[in-house]
């Protein structure tokens, strides 16, 4: 039994203690919990079943899991929050191509195809039923053994990303990069040009405006009383 105990202590290493690679279940995760890019899947419907396909694997369940237990996760959440890139992550949704490319999905039968193929498809209840003997679904109760994240959590208020984190909002350029996001019409999507419709109206002489005022023939002069 003692020889197990370091065999369950390494199952139990934190998953991010490395940047994911590109693509992977934990890559996948960080994304969903990060403010700036976590509705990416929701603009574009191709972008949605690709993310609905990779979410429906138990794996991806054990990554949250996994990343829930980790304190780092929630410094990144709280970081990307104080972010102006998660204002322009969700004011995009004002651009009326999303909506046009969702109406477009809602009457493409390749989009329940897709969702319907997903739903039949007998790997995804394979990876389900066999989960419960799935070391990785295993790993976020067996980090409860794991005594470094206990030391994970109690360093967290003073780790460099944590202090950075809770120093943002006293400082300056935090409010000045929020406002500069607020009128960056990228922030809007298409929905931003109609702000710059003023800078692409043609310029008007004010001589030309002038010569016009001066053509116009006098109004009449009020009668006496």
């Amino acid at each position: 039994m003692k020889s197990l105990i370091p065999l369950l202590l390494l199952a139990a290493a934190p998953a991010f203690a490395a940047d994911p690679a590109p693509g992977s279940t934990e890559a996948l995760v960080q994304k969903m919990m990060d403010p700036t890019q976590n509705a990416s899947a929701f603009k574009d419907p191709q972008a949605f079943l690709a993310w609905a396909n990779s979410i429906s694997n138990p794996a991806a369940s054990a990554a949250m899991a996994q990343a829930g237990m980790d304190p780092a996760t929630y410094v990144r959440l709280l970081s990307g929050m104080m972010n102006p890139a998660s204002m322009q992550n969700y004011m995009q949704f004002t651009d009326p191509s999303v909506a046009m490319k969702w109406m477009g999905a809602g009457v493409d039968p390749r989009t329940y195809n897709a969702m319907a193929a997903m739903a039949a498809n007998p790997a995804m209840y394979g990876n389900w039923m066999q989960a419960p003997v799935n070391p990785q679904m295993w790993a976020p109760a067996t980090q409860m053994l794991n005594p470094a994240m206990y030391g994970n959590w109690m360093q967290a208020p003073m780790s460099p990303g944590a202090m950075n984190a809770m120093m943002a909002p006293m400082n300056p350029n935090t409010y000045m990069n929020w406002t500069g996001a607020a009128v960056d019409p990228r922030t809007y999507g298409s929905m931003g040009q109609m702000m710059t419709m003023p800078t692409a109206m043609p310029a008007i002489d004010p001589a030309i405006l002038l010569k016009l005022l001066q053509s116009m023939p006098a109004m009449p002069a009020a009668p006496g009383r």
